[in-house]
């Protein structure tokens, strides 16, 4: 009996067929092998004009990376992420053309979009910050009327790239501080400037329909760095999610986010909230709110958007203890995890979407001659008191 078959679908990086996490797909492919998971890499621009076979990445321990012929997979395990290219033209037209296939993760959709989404829930509503889609230079004003702090995000942005921090001088109103990183990520040169000049400073970058204006949680620590919460959950091999770990990180010094390809810094959770809420049973509770929250949040996008298999959460946390929702990651990495020397939690980061995988396989029915159906397990709501929220100290995450 032949081994089911998985194809990691990713976008090369340029036209020199460079891959992005090559060396997590070469672990893949072995821990597949030993679970008997035929695992091969591969991405839209390796399709046969015929439709009917593929020009896969292939490894072996002996002779290290190929290319081979292969049909298509069983599964598809999608780690495209968005480029503003003709490759991801490319992922379009085969996600349209192939959508009858066997997903273990469907798209999600840009940052306010998945914002809306989440606020028609009381229960997220409260670990939400203030989020309006940017239309002109109003909106920007009325939040910093609102907010002393506030952020810039594309909706479509990754990695840190073109966000703003815009921070009210507490002297003088009028005056603010912007900050941020450009669209190649580089850390632009801090300005102050009057509250009339802002507009003219934020013209030519082109964010009509396209960035969020969302309120800021002062997260900066002692030392000035800004930190946050990486927090990836996934689905298991019973088909149930459940928390993989959550990691801290800290920014470099004057970056305004604390993404690691910016050169930001990961931190075991525990230490890093340490210097941050120095009451130990609070943080107990905070964790055990975020768990719930995290998985929580991941089962209902799926319900909304179609099968995922792993999200990652990036969590604020105030000095009260209250949990904020700043993002939410489809594709997540891993490293942060071996940054900080948690080898298990890495290992199970990498291998759970193989065991999902295998459950998947096994659960599959066909439907129709076009659509192949998993039967997944009923969710069970995650309920009871939490002890921290956004406006009170008690919620409840229906």
């Amino acid at each position: 009996m032949s081994s089911p078959v998985l194809g990691i679908m990713t976008l090369y990086l340029n036209e020199h067929r460079a891959l992005e996490e090559r060396s997590i797909y070469r672990r893949m492919i072995l821990e597949g092998r030993k679970r008997g998971l035929d695992i091969y890499v591969f991405t839209p621009a390796d399709v046969h004009p015929g439709g009917k076979q593929i020009e896969a990445m292939v490894f072996h321990s002996e002779k290290g990376w190929s290319r081979e012929w292969r049909p298509f997979p069983d599964m598809i395990f999608d780690r495209c992420r968005i480029q503003r290219n003709r490759r991801f033209q490319q992922l379009l037209a085969f996600r349209e053309k192939y959508g009858h296939m066997l997903f273990l993760n469907r798209p999600l959709r840009n940052k306010w979009t998945i914002h809306q989404t989440l606020s028609a829930r009381s229960a997220f509503r409260e670990h939400l910050p203030e989020t309006v889609l940017f239309q002109d230079m109003s909106d920007v004003n009325r939040m910093l009327k609102a907010s002393s702090l506030i952020y810039l995000k594309p909706i479509n942005g990754t990695g840190g790239r073109g966000i703003l921090r815009i921070e009210r001088n507490s002297s003088d109103t009028n005056m603010v501080l912007v900050q941020g990183r450009d669209q190649k990520r580089r850390i632009i040169t801090p300005r102050k400037v009057h509250l009339s000049r802002l507009g003219s400073l934020l013209q030519h970058w082109n964010m009509k329909d396209k960035y969020l204006v969302q309120e800021g949680i002062q997260l900066q620590l002692p030392n000035g760095r800004v930190h946050d919460y990486r927090m990836l959950v996934q689905k298991n091999g019973e088909g149930e999610w459940e928390l993989t770990g959550c990691a801290g990180r800290m920014g470099a010094e004057k970056s305004v986010t604390s993404n690691l390809h910016g050169g930001g810094q990961a931190v075991p959770m525990h230490r890093l909230m340490k210097q941050w809420i120095t009451d130990e049973e609070l943080r107990d509770e905070i964790n055990a709110t975020a768990e719930k929250l995290g998985i929580s949040v991941a089962s209902f996008l799926e319900d909304t958007y179609g099968d995922l298999c792993e999200l990652a959460l990036d969590l604020a946390i105030d000095k009260d203890g209250r949990i904020f929702l700043l993002e939410v990651n489809p594709k997540p990495a891993r490293e942060v995890f071996a940054r900080i020397g948690e080898r298990n939690i890495y290992y199970k980061a990498i291998t759970q979407p193989l065991e999902y995988a295998l459950w998947v396989y096994r659960n599959r029915t066909v439907s129709t001659p076009n659509k192949v159906k998993v039967t997944k397990p009923v969710t069970k709501p995650v309920t009871g008191k939490t002890t921290v929220a956004r406006r009170s100290r008690k919620s409840r995450l229906k």
